[in-house]
């Protein structure tokens, strides 16, 4: 196993354009636990976190995936202070569209001024012109949505943002974005026992938009599953969160899992996956476990 999680590169996942001028490797990094406790404020070890950020680079991970939520603002402080000026083929996603009053409290605001704000604050602090994707973090009951989309429209029109994603979306309200703009991304909660999703993956599929699964390993829980998810681990010499990860890159195409971690060893395992081709038997039986979920 240790080969596999110190030799790989994120090219041996493959592959997917981001609106049509963005190539990326389809295992990125989420940017979320760079911060502190409650995903707030600082992290505990700040420059562990940066051995992190570059040890992404070195394995051939290009697409950073962040938030003016996460810390708020600490990750993509942080990214910039550690990566910036960045390498031509670095794409970084951030989001905006929610407000943090406390650790681990997430309010929605989906106000056009509030995503304009939340957007330039974003190009300040990760030091860009332009960001390559923006993606509008919730919807927000409280807005109606076509007029949160139409913000990012109309900050795309004026150069500040290149591609549009959304987050936490259902199909129809895809359908109703894509009727205002290109998408170019959805990132919805979604692993091997959270499926709910499944119907947004399929239209993704079907309009080849990258979708990004959010908590693709449950958070680390998966390293206490027992079941066939262990057997599977245990017959591939894997971990389970590297079983997990390797059944999403297999479950779709457009898969993009973007695992996250404030640890470079955690950071080195979970890109195991990539590198773990596991039998369509075992494909088969994880299915089946996560429709039984």
């Amino acid at each position: 196993m240790a080969e596999r999680t110190t030799t790989i590169n994120a090219a041996l996942a493959g592959t997917i354009d981001l609106g049509g001028d963005l190539t990326v490797n389809r295992f990125g990094f989420g940017a979320m636990r760079i911060t502190g406790e409650g995903i707030w404020g600082e992290p505990q070890d700040r420059e562990e976190c940066k051995r992190v950020l570059r040890r992404t680079l070195e394995l051939g991970i290009n697409l950073i995936d962040t938030a003016d939520a996460y810390g708020p603002e600490v990750s993509e402080r942080l990214i910039a202070e550690t990566l910036h000026p960045y390498p031509d083929d670095l794409v970084i996603a951030t989001k905006g569209g929610l407000t943090r009053p406390g650790p681990a409290r997430w309010n929605p605001d989906g106000r056009p001024a509030h995503l304009r704000a939340a957007c330039e604050g974003s190009l300040k602090r990760l030091r860009v012109d332009q960001i390559d994707v923006y993606q509008f973090h919730r919807p927000d009951p409280q807005v109606p949505f076509e007029e949160s989309v139409g913000a990012l429209v109309q900050l795309k029109n004026e150069g500040k943002i290149r591609h549009i994603g959304l987050s936490n979306v259902t199909t129809d309200q895809l359908e109703q974005a894509q009727k205002l703009t290109p998408i170019v991304s959805v990132q919805n909660r979604y692993n091997l026992f959270d499926r709910s999703s499944e119907g947004v993956l399929e239209a993704c599929s079907l309009e080849e938009i990258a979708f990004i699964p959010w908590r693709p390993v449950e958070g680390g829980e998966l390293s206490e599953a027992g079941g066939a998810l262990a057997d599977i681990a245990r017959r591939n010499r894997a971990t389970p969160s590297q079983v997990a990860l390797a059944w999403l890159l297999a479950h779709s195409p457009v898969m993009l899992p973007i695992p996250g971690t404030s640890k470079v060893a955690h950071l080195e395992e979970n890109l195991g996956a990539v590198a773990l081709d596991l039998p369509p038997a075992d494909l088969a039986e994880l299915d089946k476990v996560a429709v039984e979920s």
